[in-house]
């Protein structure tokens, strides 16, 4: 990785994801996560204000060492014990069936094996639990469909391998056969970064 993976990129996602209207997606997306629980690409930290208080402890992993050095203040700061650790999400060390509940938010349209991340999801989650998610992805509108597919080649190098024509609801039904999910576009943003899936996916 290089100089603007690891130093300029962490330092624009953490100001453009700390933007308020972000703040009651991520609030929505944690309130019920519970157990043990894996968070696939940490970033700077910007979740852990949001988890429940009765949690003792989160696994959170990102491939982006630059991500976890800006995340620290925020993990010392956190109430929950946290195991930080620079892992990428299509290769868990973790065993089978260890978690009750994996979180990503706006994540996997950064992973570049993105099935194999969600395998790997799925794989580590125990029987009934829940793979709780907010992403953006490819718009319902074909007109804006047009233009995420013009604009992401330039958005992969932009932001560090970034697709903003991912399908997140027909990759998630390929290994969750029951997901309850919300498609919305987040107001005052423009639609090709701005249309969200959010929602919750059970292990059989």
């Amino acid at each position: 990785m290089g100089f603007y993976s690891q130093v300029i990129l962490p330092n624009l996602l953490d100001w453009s994801m700390s933007d308020p209207s972000l703040a009651q997606y991520r609030q929505e997306v944690l309130s019920e996560v519970s157990g043990e629980v894996l968070e696939i690409g940490l970033g700077t930290g910007l979740n852990l204000h949001y988890y429940p208080e009765h949690l003792q402890k989160i696994t959170a992993i990102d491939a982006n060492s630059g991500m976890n050095a800006k995340a620290q203040k925020r993990i010392q700061a956190c109430s929950l014990r946290v195991d930080n650790r620079v892992l990428n999400g299509e290769n868990l060390p973790m065993a089978d069936d260890t978690f009750d509940s994996v979180v990503s938010t706006w994540t996997l349209c950064s992973i570049a094996n993105v099935e194999q991340a969600l395998q790997e999801i799925y794989r580590v989650l125990k029987p009934g639990g829940k793979f709780f998610f907010i992403e953006h992805g490819l718009s319902n509108e074909p007109q804006v469909q047009v233009w995420q597919n013009r604009l992401t080649p330039v958005q992969k190098v932009i932001g560090d391998g970034c697709h903003l024509n991912r399908n997140i609801e027909q990759l998630i039904k390929k290994y969750f056969p029951l997901v309850k999910l919300e498609k919305f576009y987040v107001p005052k943003t423009p639609k090709i970064f701005s249309y969200m899936y959010k929602g919750i996916a059970t292990k059989a």
